[in-house]
């Protein structure tokens, strides 16, 4: 069990320095780049994406590295290989999609509940820049304006 606490708490910190990091970088380098406003709310979206991936990669790695080299559990309903087994858990955990055909069994549960509760804070940071980056960058055709008459 402290092994899992222990990995639980450095996901935590890798992955919100990970996702604060392309926020960051974003809020940064987007009014530098050249290219039209709408296409930068794109970019936010793929960068989010991207992190998000990124992240859930780490805790099905670490999830698998923790039922392979630790012993700390299983995932019953797993068949097949493990590792995309452990990925597949860690995407639906993080996202809280939740199917159920994956359980944690020992004390890996642990990590799950830590997983979900982190994807679910990340996805609302990322949810919340990209509102923010539609305010900036979603500009609105300026209304015709009437013209005089002569």
């Amino acid at each position: 069990m402290p092994t899992v606490l222990i990995a639980s708490a450095l996901l935590v910190v890798i992955t919100v320095f990970l996702h604060y990091e392309v926020l960051r970088g974003l809020n940064s380098g987007l009014p530098r780049l050249r290219i039209p406003d709408r296409f930068k709310l794109l970019v936010v979206v793929i960068a989010a994406f991207c992190a998000h991936a990124l992240e859930i990669f780490l805790y099905g790695l670490a999830l698998y590295a923790l039922i392979t080299a630790f012993g700390a559990g299983s995932l019953a309903g797993a068949h097949g290989m493990l590792f995309t087994s452990s990925l597949y858990f860690s995407a639906e955990t993080y996202t809280s999609l939740g199917f159920g055909d994956l359980t944690p069994v020992g004390p890996i549960r642990l990590l799950a509940g830590v997983e979900a509760l982190n994807g679910l804070l990340l996805i609302g940071w990322s949810a919340s820049f990209t509102y923010i980056s539609m305010e900036r960058f979603w500009s609105t055709p300026p209304e015709p304006q009437a013209r005089p008459r002569e």
